[in-house]
């Protein structure tokens, strides 16, 4: 069994090697987080279904039928949309859980050592489980409107992986802040309401205009949205490269200015919490 060893002063290598030695901790966490999650709930795990369908539901009826919003090419309009629901989903859930993760468990914090950035990561991988689940709604739609991927679909781990640190990069300045200063919790839905509108959900990103492309593209969700589309519907939405770069880079500096703020005030959770 291996050894840990606790001393002043750990050195940031020491840290990465006890985040390995302390993956159990990893598990177990996000394991309770997802049995909590559906414990004495009445549908349980279709309730991970029904938000982001009935959501579709709700933006299909309004921008197709209403604003009537053109689709990509011979793509469903709802496929379309929940193409897009799914990475949003997966974002604004982890946003949730990863900003209360810390306040939520400040016993086990107080009381014993562990590499603190266990708690957000965990509660990432709790959006993805709900991830997952909708994710076999997607098969039923596309079963449905008889609209098969092709070989644009192997691409989709990319952008799924490209979704985790999209959302893990805010989480950790979320979760951070939230500890020092709790009006956060507050502000956060708002934050992701506000954020959908702004992404391209219920529309596609084509309809904004060329000249601020690539300032749309400052919002991360842009490029993993877009992502998501093109690999599920066929490339009938156009995968623009400049704009894609710009939303990796900055998805690249939330993930790692997150990882360094939180790494940063880690030493003073137990003390604030």
């Amino acid at each position: 069994m291996a050894k840990l060893v606790f001393e002043a002063g750990r050195a940031d290598r020491q840290y990465w090697r006890d985040l390995w030695a302390y993956r159990e901790l990893f598990y177990f966490l996000a394991w309770r987080d997802i049995l909590v999650r559906y414990k004495q709930t009445v549908i349980g795990i279709l309730w991970a279904v029904m938000r982001p369908f009935l959501t579709m539901l709700v933006f299909t009826l309004v921008f197709e039928r209403l604003a009537k919003l053109p689709a990509e090419g011979t793509a469903p309009y709802s496929i379309m949309v929940y193409a897009a629901m799914l990475p949003w989903q997966f974002f604004s859930s982890s946003l949730a859980e990863s900003s209360m993760s810390l306040t939520g468990n400040s016993n086990l914090i107080c009381k014993i050592y562990f590499p603190r950035l266990i708690v957000p990561a965990s509660a990432v991988i709790t959006g993805f489980v709900d991830f997952l689940i909708a994710a076999v709604l997607m098969l039923g739609l596309m079963g449905w409107y008889n609209w098969w991927a092709d070989w644009r679909t192997c691409t989709l781990p990319a952008f799924v992986a490209l979704a985790f640190l999209a959302s893990a990069g805010p989480g950790l300045w979320l979760a951070a802040l939230n500890v020092k200063y709790r009006d956060f919790r507050f502000i956060l839905p708002f934050i992701v309401q506000f954020g959908m509108y702004l992404s391209p959900v219920g529309f596609s990103s084509n309809i904004v205009p060329e000249k601020w492309r690539l300032v749309y593209s400052l919002n991360p969700m842009v490029g993993v949205i877009d992502g998501f589309r093109w690999a599920i519907l066929r490339g009938e939405t156009p995968l623009h490269g400049s704009s894609m770069m710009v939303s990796v880079l900055v998805i690249a500096v939330l993930f790692i200015s997150g990882i360094a703020y939180f790494r940063r005030v880690e030493r003073t959770f137990a003390d604030i919490i």
